[in-house]
């Protein structure tokens, strides 16, 4: 059948049909995520805690193996990976799905910062880590030039460049000096 025909001959069911497509796009588009990467939302920290001159076996049983004690008793913890290498320990905490992670970060290093007080002499802190989508680089400037030297470019980089890309830079057209601040007249 012919869909002009159809058209013409059924208009409330034709009208009834425009209606619910534009219903359902309209709810598709404002319940759509608007960010670039999606919310992967994975309870999972990293904590790393180096101490200088300990071969993987001492930082088994010195530091691996106190903060193992220690992270029992957070909340929502699944369970705890851990892996001793020279002069290092990094530990990977799985928390329950739906656990807050803002509190189990709070937590963590709340029984990171109690468990230095039985570590070897001379512990710093460690590095408490939530790795996702979110904090991972989205690309990589690289800059060359055969003209200037490395100083320059690292100067370039981070005064220059680095505004025009970060939050607080504006625009990404870098601003233009008068000739009262280029130090000419």
């Amino acid at each position: 059948m012919n869909p002009i025909v159809f058209a013409l001959r059924r208009p409330i069911t034709v009208l009834m049909l425009v209606l619910a497509i534009g219903v359902g796009g309209s709810y598709s588009i404002f319940r759509m995520q608007k960010d670039i990467f999606p919310s992967l939302n994975q309870p999972v920290l990293y904590v790393i805690h180096g101490y200088g001159g300990l071969d993987p076996k001492q930082v088994e049983g010195l530091i691996t193996n106190v903060y193992e004690l220690f992270f029992q008793y957070i909340n929502g913890v699944e369970h705890v990976e851990s892996k001793s290498i020279q002069s290092m320990v990094m530990l990977k905490l799985y928390f329950q799905p739906g656990t807050n992670m803002a509190e189990a970060t709070a937590q963590t290093v709340a029984y990171s910062n109690r468990a230095l007080s039985v570590m070897p002499p001379g512990s710093l802190p460690p590095y408490v880590v939530r790795l996702d989508a979110g904090s991972l680089p989205v690309g990589y400037l690289v800059f060359t030039s055969k003209t200037r030297p490395v100083g320059q470019l690292q100067d370039l980089a981070l005064f220059r460049v680095r505004p025009m890309f970060s939050g607080h830079g504006g625009d990404l057209v870098p601003p233009r000096r008068s000739a009262a601040t280029s130090g000419r007249s």
